[in-house]
């Protein structure tokens, strides 16, 4: 059993030491793979949209919110922010969109790009168009003739499917587009992005039509949203905007980490003068968890935020947590008269359930938060998700493996 653990903490020291080069800031990792700092931390830009749907029907409101969050999100994309987050919410009766830009430069450039009303096309295919590609025209059809997009069942195949319908003069337009491309694909097109190409069957009069395939829901309810979008012009106009520079960032970044240190330091101070021997053994884990936990939120790609650095430096306390249930147990057991090694093993085995089921209603907490909140609760949330889980293959693996073989 001590030779199996000396293997296993060799492997963990070694892999604790790659791991330490790969978090460093200025060591070999990252320029592998350097760190996503949010907004607070880094700096950028955080704009507070208001969508005008005075002329949007309530039953589409929500539809059209999701649409417009998803084209601002694509629009986003295109200036290389790293992890941008776009929220929808409702204050009252106003509806509002919120961007996070961390890092961005030109904040104008991006304000003007985003604010653009979504622009929604119908193409046909080029005629002249070479062989194995597919080259679209403009049409006269565009999102302003389009009245709604949804999601039906077809009767007969029981799958999603989506239906459409066209004004007075976007059926007409519809028509003689349809009768010029029976056989051929319509080029569906929200900001010059294809969203969709469906092929024309037949001549469709009337102004309504369904695009079929083979959709999920989720992914039929995301196309009904991108149409909504653009079809239900809702123009948005910045009612907040709030930048934070980088040295601003910086020394926020510099209080989080500084404040950190103070925190580790005195829990081990606290291990070590409340359980001698055994507290060194504890914070030479906790380093060490510290250090594996660091890891996977690079490796991963976690964006790190003042809140997700709180939920980490907890999750630093509830692994110590684990030690202390152990160390109690274990010191229980010495009290009654048995060896040091048999009361290790029982008090690991006994604090075992307690350090489970404490864990996993934290796991439970923070799914919740991560699913049903938004913007900086969610950094939280996922930061103190992924340390719970290292701390409880520290408390159980890597302390275990320090102490059967580092003691007799």
């Amino acid at each position: 059993m001590r030779s199996k653990a000396q293997l296993i903490l060799f492997f963990v020291l070694v892999l604790t030491v790659l791991a330490g080069f790969f978090i460093y800031p200025k060591g070999l990792g990252s320029k592998v793979l350097p760190w996503n700092l949010g907004l607070d931390l880094v700096g950028g830009t955080y704009l507070v949209y208001e969508v005008d749907m005075s002329s949007v029907a309530a039953a589409d409101r929500s539809s059209v919110m999701n649409g417009l969050r998803d084209v601002l999100e694509k629009r986003v994309n295109v200036f290389g922010v790293s992890e941008p987050r776009v929220t929808t919410a409702k204050q009252g009766d106003s509806y509002q969109i919120t961007v996070e830009l961390a890092g961005i430069k030109d904040v104008q450039a991006a304000i003007n790009q985003i604010g653009r009303t979504a622009q929604l096309e119908f193409r046909e295919v080029k005629s002249t168009a070479k062989e194995g590609e597919v080259e679209f025209l403009p049409t006269k059809l565009t999102g302003r003739y389009l009245k709604t997009a949804q999601v039906v069942t077809n009767p007969q195949t029981g799958l999603p499917q989506i239906a459409i319908s066209f004004d007075k003069e976007g059926s007409r337009l519809f028509e003689e587009m349809t009768i010029r491309s029976v056989g051929k694909p319509i080029g569906i097109l929200l900001d010059g992005n294809i969203i969709s190409i469906p092929v024309v069957q037949e001549k469709i009069a009337g102004g309504e039509a369904q695009i079929s395939g083979q959709f999920t829901f989720k992914e039929a309810q995301q196309l009904v949203s991108l149409l909504n979008a653009g079809a239900l012009p809702a123009p948005v106009k910045v009612i907040s905007q709030q930048t934070i520079g980088p040295s601003l960032g910086l020394d926020s970044l510099n209080k989080a980490l500084f404040a950190g240190m103070i925190g580790t330091l005195a829990i081990i101070l606290f291990m070590i003068l409340y359980y001698r021997r055994l507290g060194l053994f504890s914070a030479l884990a906790l380093v060490i968890y510290i250090i594996l936990t660091l890891a996977v939120f690079k490796l991963v790609g976690i964006t790190m935020t003042l809140s997700g650095i709180a939920g980490f430096i907890l999750s630093i306390g509830m692994a110590v947590d684990a030690n202390i249930l152990v160390f109690a147990r274990t010191k229980e057991e010495v009290k009654k008269g048995a060896p040091f090694s048999a009361a290790l093993e029982e008090g690991f085995k006994r604090a075992w359930t307690s350090i489970r089921d404490s864990n996993i209603s934290t796991i439970i907490t923070s799914v919740i938060l991560y699913y049903f909140t938004s913007s900086f609760v969610r950094g939280f949330a996922l930061a103190l998700l992924v340390g719970v889980l290292m701390s409880m293959f520290s408390a159980i693996t890597v302390t275990r493996a320090i102490l059967r073989s580092l003691t007799k």
